[in-house]
Formats: C-alpha cells, structure tokens, sequence
C-alpha cells in the first residue's frame, strides 16, 4: 500500500513539473520581464527627474517639519510602497495567466492530440487534472509573489537611491524604518483565501475547456454574459421581479473574475465595516494598510459566498475530470 501512494506521489510530482515546463512562460518569465520593463522604466523616468531636480536647485530647500521619527516612519513607507507595487503587478499579470492557462488547460492537450500520449502514461485523469488545478490555484500564485517581491526589490533600490541622490533628509530610513516582512508576510496570508475565492472561476474555465470542441473562449465567457442578459430581459416583462445584481455577481463577477487577486475585498459582506476600520484606523503607512487587509481576509474565510463557490468550483473541477475520462477524443 506504501508503495501504492509513492508511486501516486511521484506521479502526481511528475505531472506538476511537466506543467511548469509547458507553462513556465506564462507563471515565470511573464511576470518576471513585465516586472523588468516597470523597473527600466521606473530607472529612466527616476535619473530625469532627479537630474531636473537637482538643476532646478530645488535640493537645497528640502527640509521636514515634525520629530525625526516620524519623518523616519514616513519615509520608510516609500519603501514598503515599492514593494507593494512590485507585488501587486506580479499579481494583475497572475490574473490573465491564471484565466487563460485553465481556459486551455484541458482543450490544448486535445487539439494537438497529445491526449493520446499521456493517456498511455501511468498517470489517471484525476491526477492530471488535480496538476493543472494546483498550478492554477497554488503554485502560480506561489510564484507570483516570489517574483512580485523580487521586482518590488529592485524597485526599492531604485527609489532609494534616488532619494539619496537628490539628497532628500535622512533617505537611508527607506531601508532601515521600512517594514518588508510585514508586506511580503500580509501578501502570503492572502494565498489560501485566493485559492478558495478563485475555485469557481478555475473550475468553470477548466470545465469549459474539457467540455468545448472548438472556441473554449466563447463558450466560457459569454456563456455567462449571455444568461446574465436573458435574464435581466426578462425582468423588463410585467409581475417579474428579479436581482440583476445577484444574477450578474454570481455569473459574471464570480464565474469568471475571482481570478483576479483581491477581487473578494469588495464583494465581502464586511467590506462596508472594513471602510469604517480604514477610517477610524491610524493608517500611518502601507504596512499598517497591508494589516488591515488582512483583517479583511480572515472576514471573508468566514463568509458563505467563499465556501459556496468552493464548492461550486470543487464540482467544476469534478466534472472537468469525468468530461476527460469519457468524452470522445476527436473534436
């Protein structure tokens, strides 16, 4: 029986690293050269607007008003600002990764008829499926963070060592009073939320693509767009009440979107309560904001829309896996 379930592991270990190899364009190097051209430009802009800055003689009237330490604090907000930036571009681009990589996850393995070869291989369709399911959900937002931090790393260096070039007032507390394990330690908290909230999108993506002979794109985006229409049409007919709202957030703003990173924050039933913290909150930087969203991540594991769309996308995925199985190769 041991040697059963290392035989399973090994496989299922197998098949996450063929993903990575077929996709690794998409979950390293796209957010990786988009984070490069961000920091180029960034060095670009940054070297003219200090040599402006300087020339203007602008440099030699730079002071602060208030106790060092607060100008401390706030200048180490700079910091943690940058490595923000950094991360939260690494996760728009997960986004369109994330959507197009289950979208075709299924589909492509039959439109090049290499679904043949690896049905031949030892490994189940449950296996197979559960692989591209878990870089989708796990290992890609993983991923995105890692490279999020490296680029709002470089990012750092850049800003402070403009600042320090333009001679700003105690420049070096970018680094010394800024709070990066806070940050990157929020942003972490943030995947098993994404996991859970991203389900149905991933699942109804990898159902579409299992189940449409041709175009999975169109069957998965305006299916729902098209039901969301009808229905509200029909709510024009008399003695018929319906919830747009409902209808349109259900099938369109979770069936596709939970893709995005943070798109549960507004959809959260606490988001009105969360706005009221933010107000009453003693925000004096990015790391004491980053704490206040993750307050709000630990009120949406607690909300019903969360675990229901689990759920709905754990049925997806289900019947990703059934449609796989037992549908005829040839499209």
């Amino acid at each position: 029986m041991n040697a059963v379930t290392a035989h399973k592991t090994n496989t299922f270990k197998w098949l996450l690293k063929r993903e990575y190899w077929e996709n690794r364009g998409g979950f390293v190097w796209a957010p990786l050269i988009t984070g490069a051209i961000v920091c180029f430009l960034t060095a670009v802009l940054t070297v003219i607007g200090v040599v402006r800055f300087k020339s203007s003689g602008a440099a030699d009237d730079l002071q602060f008003n208030g106790s060092l330490a607060e100008h401390a604090r706030q200048i180490g907000g700079i910091g943690d600002t940058a490595l923000m930036a950094g991360i939260i571009l690494t996760t728009l681009v997960l986004a369109f990764v994330v959507f197009f990589y289950a979208l075709g996850s299924l589909y492509d393995d039959r439109r090049d008829r290499s679904v043949l070869f690896w049905k031949s291989l030892p490994a189940s369709d449950l296996q197979m499926v559960l692989s591209k399911a878990t870089w989708a959900l796990v290992l890609a937002p993983i991923f995105s963070v890692v490279a999020g931090v490296l680029i709002g790393i470089v990012l750092w260096l850049i800003i402070g060592t403009a600042a320090a070039a333009a001679g700003m007032p105690n420049a070096s507390a970018i680094f010394t009073h800024a709070n990066p394990l806070s940050v990157v330690g929020n942003m972490l908290t943030a995947i098993p939320v994404y996991l859970l909230w991203a389900m149905p999108a991933v699942g109804w993506l990898m159902l579409c693509s299992a189940w449409a002979r041709s175009k999975p794109f169109l069957w998965a985006v305006l299916l729902p767009l098209l039901a969301s229409v009808m229905v509200s049409m029909a709510g024009i007919l008399p003695g018929i009440n319906i919830n747009y709202g409902a209808i349109w957030y259900t099938l369109v703003y979770r069936g596709l979107f939970s893709v995005v990173p943070g798109s549960w924050a507004p959809a959260s039933t606490a988001f009105d309560q969360n706005m009221q913290r933010a107000e009453n909150a003693n925000i004096l930087g990015p790391a004491d904001l980053m704490n206040l969203m993750n307050v709000s991540n630990l009120d949406v594991l607690g909300s019903a829309d969360l675990w229901i769309g689990a759920a709905i996308g754990v049925a997806f995925i289900a019947a990703a896996i059934y449609l796989r199985r037992w549908r005829e190769l040839a499209d």
